[in-house]
């Protein structure tokens, strides 16, 4: 496909045209065979006062003529040698793409309603019938002008539009991931003051989900979701979230509500990522052997995600020193998460865990998870 100049500088160079009285600066190629043809049709735009005309009797050359001339209107006309008036056409609107907004104006002497009918179907957008009458010549020629002038201005105001959405929509997602970063931070301000907890997690939330081959989509949405796992939290007494040691039955009942309170908190949200978030919370503490909480769900009845986030959310917070306790070294924990295959996890989320674990993939330096 042929381009005849961008589309920026079709606008800057008809700023400047509609800003004069008649168009003249506008470019003008007229292909004809004939000389006289072209000296009658010249003379008339010549009058009007168009000076940048541009002429060729060889329409073979026709594409050619188009990256020389740059015109902003093309006088075509109808029966000539070689390449006629249709076939000249046709090379045209192959070769523009329909963003250049090109008028074609057919001159001919035929008045057979076929060959007009042809010309239009063909790509014309008007046809001059000779002799020309002078005013008609100017004021179809000034039409198409002006007509191509105000698709361009309609581009360009079309192309300010989503310009503005695109600018908005990527401030709307960052306004988002950076809504969500501090939510995830803020449960976990008690406990995690950096709220280096909750991105971690998420990261390593999404490093599992894409070896597990899930769509990448979906992958972005578990790690932008997966930090907002324990948002439950915010309702937790102090006494309890910041006891050290074991809790007596009576709090570990108070403490299991954390995962009823998130998904509360999250409920209504017609953000898809806020859904997700809100059945991560909700899910995260069921076990792969139906021992864990709320529900005592088991197997493949534990959301995927929840799967992901539980695996991702132990290992950390075993690898990180809380105020109720000491961390664990990567080996312990990688142990004990691989004991725990099959009870605790879903085994498949345990192999590619220890896949990522002995792979460049997941990098552990002094207790950070750096992928």
């Amino acid at each position: 496909m042929l381009y005849i100049g961008n589309l920026n500088h079709l606008r800057q160079k008809w700023s400047q045209i509609m800003n004069e009285e008649s168009l003249l600066n506008a470019n003008i190629l007229i292909v004809d065979d004939k000389e006289i043809n072209i000296m009658l049709i010249t003379n008339i735009l010549r009058r009007a006062g168009f000076h940048q005309l541009f002429c060729t009797t060889d329409s073979s050359t026709i594409i050619s003529s188009l990256i020389e001339v740059k015109p902003d209107i093309v006088l075509l006309d109808l029966h000539m040698p070689r390449v006629d008036g249709i076939a000249a056409l046709r090379l045209i609107r192959e070769h523009i793409p329909q963003t250049n907004l090109l008028p074609v104006l057919m001159l001919t002497a035929d008045v057979d309603p076929e060959a007009k009918k042809l010309a239009f179907q063909s790509g014309a957008n008007d046809i001059l019938i000779k002799p020309y009458d002078r005013m008609e010549v100017v004021l179809r020629i000034q039409n198409l002008l002006r007509t191509r002038f105000l698709q361009v201005q309609l581009m360009q105001h079309n192309d300010s539009l989503e310009e503005r959405v695109r600018e908005r929509t990527l401030e709307l997602q960052q306004a988002k991931q950076e809504i969500l970063k501090l939510l995830g931070k803020a449960s976990e301000y008690r406990d995690d003051m950096t709220g280096q907890h909750t991105q971690r997690v998420g990261r390593l939330s999404g490093l599992i989900a894409e070896q597990l081959g899930i769509e990448p989509r979906h992958v972005e949405l578990i790690r932008m979701a997966a930090p907002l796992h324990d948002i439950g939290k915010i309702g937790i007494p102090d006494e309890i979230l910041l006891k050290p040691g074991r809790f007596e039955p009576h709090e570990f009942d108070r403490m299991k509500q954390h995962t009823m309170i998130g998904a509360s908190i999250l409920e209504g949200s017609y953000f898809t990522v806020l859904k997700l978030a809100g059945v991560i919370a909700q899910f995260h503490h069921e076990k792969w052997d139906g021992s864990g909480y709320p529900f005592g769900l088991q197997g493949v009845a534990i959301p995927i995600e929840a799967r992901i986030v539980a695996l991702a959310d132990f290992y950390d917070a075993l690898t990180h020193e809380r105020p109720y306790k000491k961390a664990w070294s990567h080996q312990e924990a990688l142990d004990e998460i691989v004991r725990q295959r099959g009870l605790h996890f879903d085994p498949a989320i345990v192999d590619v865990f220890v896949g990522l674990y002995w792979t460049e993939r997941l990098e552990l330096s002094e207790g950070e998870l750096l992928a």
